[in-house]
């Protein structure tokens, strides 16, 4: 199997023995290959980073500027040779950054895949098949009952209710790290003009994409603005803040979210979310398939999420398949107790 014979798996998480390099480890090593920027795959600590620049500017952002003792940029499509092994990045459509990373090695390919969606967003380069032998995925949304429709009408429903009540502020749950920005480029791209509310907590990594020329219009800041002030306007802030920012003011907001997992309609009304957008920043089920399809790949790990359904179906397909447990992935802090999406 072309994994076995390149990757093995350690404490530290998914190590290549021909490069000497870890493709994001769990704890600090000598060498960490980085597929993005979200805290389950980016940590700090580690000797040498290698990763896209934007990639190494939002762990700059998130985990301090000496986040590493050596860090080195890569261009997508660029081939470096690290020992034995030849590496490239290539575009996952996750966020801002986000690569696949191939591993080239006595005429095997392994693609590490990261996290990955297919669906169109503005403010990250799109998701780029890449032919393998063996091809590692992950599988958060990995069951049929997850179907994430087109962002682009999740995004009307918030436009319609925003005309439905027009005196409600509509509060948007959204995930510092790729969702915030997405939402924000998406209404823009549907038209929506008025100045938008930013958390204090979203606003760093925002004018990082905005630094990059992604164009997000007029922001500003939602701290010291009265309740009265946002009245009919949207307001972007972490999942955990909805609560406390839906107490303000003598009108109620209208408590909205922006997730994959509203898909699932009970997790909406355990929170109290009267608007759920499904808007998810991973592959659902179909595009996982697709995705495995596209690769050629007659080997396939599945890292987190969902994996024995996945497996389940590629072996129905002829191809080699069994889960690959790395824990840590899928812990990331989202604010809300579930993995971003």
């Amino acid at each position: 199997m072309a994994a076995a014979d390149c990757l093995s798996l350690t404490p530290a998480g998914l190590y290549c023995k021909a490069g000497d390099f870890y493709v994001d480890p769990l704890r600090p090593v000598p060498r960490a290959l980085i597929t993005h920027g979200h805290s389950d795959h980016a940590r700090p600590g580690h000797v040498k980073v290698l990763a896209t620049k934007e990639t190494l500017a939002i762990m700059a952002i998130r985990c301090g500027a000496d986040f590493a003792k050596e860090t080195q940029a890569i261009a997508y499509g660029e081939n470096l040779r690290l020992g034995d092994a030849a590496v490239s990045f290539h575009p996952a459509g996750h966020v801002l950054g986000s690569s696949q990373i191939l591993i080239e090695h006595r005429g095997q390919r392994i693609v590490v895949s990261g996290d990955y969606k297919r669906q169109s967003d503005p403010t990250c380069a799109p998701f780029e098949p890449v032919r393998c032998h063996c091809f590692i995925t992950e599988a958060t949304f990995g069951l049929p009952v997850f179907s994430h429709p087109d962002a682009d009408g999740e995004i009307a429903k918030l436009l319609s209710s925003l005309k439905l009540f027009p005196e409600r502020s509509h509060l948007v749950g959204a995930y510092a790290l790729g969702k915030a920005q997405r939402i924000i480029a998406l209404l823009r791209g549907a038209g929506y003009a008025r100045p938008i509310f930013l958390h204090g907590s979203l606003a760093e990594l925002t004018h990082y994409y905005e630094s990059t020329g992604i164009a997000l219009g007029e922001l500003r800041p939602l701290a010291g603005v009265k309740a009265a002030k946002i009245a009919g306007e949207i307001v972007l802030c972490p999942p955990m803040a909805l609560e406390s920012l839906a107490l303000r003011g003598e009108t109620e907001p209208r408590k909205v979210f922006a997730s994959g997992w509203m898909r699932v309609r009970a997790r909406a009304r355990q929170r109290g979310i009267e608007l759920p957008l499904i808007i998810s920043d991973h592959a659902d089920w179909d595009d996982l398939c697709r995705t495995v399809l596209e690769t050629g790949c007659d080997e396939l790990l599945v890292t987190h999420g969902e994996a024995d359904a996945l497996v389940y179906w590629a072996e129905g397909r002829g191809l080699a398949a069994k889960p690959l447990h790395l824990m840590g992935y899928g812990d990331e802090e989202s604010e809300n107790g579930e993995a971003p999406e």
